[in-house]
């Protein structure tokens, strides 16, 4: 019985995956055929060098016609899903290569910055959480509580040129800009590790709070429980399921977000790859950089949603509609 609810959770689970993908594929497609502008037309003039309008007509007809951009939006958008379900993306409109294998190629570096950011923003929204309880002080508490809130306002583009500025420019610690590797990878991933950190630190201290003031919190310090393990391994432990929950939509809050950063440090990587192909208006890149982030972030979001119910049954009754005696 228990096997036949894991079931169909995962059934539900899984569907919901495929309709997010779907609906970012079709949205995505319905926003770029509704641009004014006439990629082929852009490609052209940008080849050229010339104006848009001084194009020869008749080598935009043969180019939309070879690109399928002459049928209409029905006939485009069944036939570029139907390839898609097969795995086939389309072609790059500027380049002529195949637009899954262009994202293939960028990804490697866009995943290290933001699989190096996950635990950095961990250890921040830790470190915060746990320092904006700890303080015996009212006020040094609420003023140490308010810090995660001020972090997560603060904008990924500053948070990183002031870096570039102090680490890279003033200390030479760290290359500022196209660098490769570990050394290329850390700074673009403090940067994005610092706000989403913050934004877990919110979720965890208030979780935090709430563990602190229980009945259960009480008990132990009457029995004698010393307040780091009070904090760590009780407030922290109970706390830290709901942030879990959020590690679904922060993994792809990380990815989209490596693309902004990857931009300001001038790295190789889907960011690149993204700004180059809205510049040039490449409808069938900008749309696999949609899929592709969107995929990202219901498989991460699926993967949570598995793995919290181990950690809390009360989730897993919730989830999968058990009443719990």
């Amino acid at each position: 019985m228990a096997r036949a609810v894991f079931v169909r959770y995962l059934a539900r689970r899984l569907a919901r995956v495929v309709l997010v993908v779907w609906a970012a594929y079709t949205l995505s497609f319905a926003v770029l055929y509704l641009l004014p502008s006439d990629p082929v037309e852009t490609m052209l003039a940008g080849e050229s060098g010339a104006d848009a309008a001084a194009v020869d007509p008749a080598q935009v007809a043969a180019l939309r016609h070879r690109l399928g951009f002459d049928r209409s939006a029905a006939e485009q958008y069944v036939s570029s899903l139907g390839r898609a379900l097969h795995g086939d993306l389309g072609l790059s409109v500027r380049s002529g290569a195949s637009v899954g294998r262009t994202l293939w190629e960028a990804l490697p570096p866009t995943l290290a910055v933001a699989a190096l950011a996950l635990p950095l923003a961990a250890t921040v929204a830790i470190c915060l959480a746990v320092g904006g309880s700890w303080p015996r002080s009212a006020p040094l508490r609420r003023l140490a509580g308010s810090l995660p809130a001020l972090g997560a306002g603060l904008p990924s583009f500053w948070i990183g040129l002031l870096l570039m500025q102090w680490i890279s420019f003033r200390w030479g610690l760290l290359p500022a800009t196209g660098g490769q590797g570990l050394e290329g990878a850390l700074l673009p991933a403090v940067t994005l590790a610092l706000p989403v950190g913050c934004v877990l630190a919110q979720v965890l201290g208030r979780g935090m709070r709430h563990a602190l003031a229980q009945p259960y919190a009480d008990a132990a310090r009457a029995r004698g429980v010393g307040r780091a393990r009070l904090h760590l391994a009780h407030a922290l432990r109970n706390a830290s399921v709901p942030v879990l929950a959020l590690l679904g939509v922060i993994s792809g809050q990380l990815l989209s977000g490596a693309v902004l950063v990857e931009t300001v440090f001038a790295r190789d990587g889907l960011g690149r790859v993204a700004v180059e192909a809205v510049t040039d208006q490449d409808l069938p890149l900008v749309q696999g950089v949609v899929v592709l982030t969107a995929a990202f972030t219901a498989t991460a979001s699926l993967l949570v949603d598995l793995v919290v119910p181990l950690l809390d049954p009360r989730a897993a009754a919730a989830g999968t509609g058990v009443k719990q005696g």
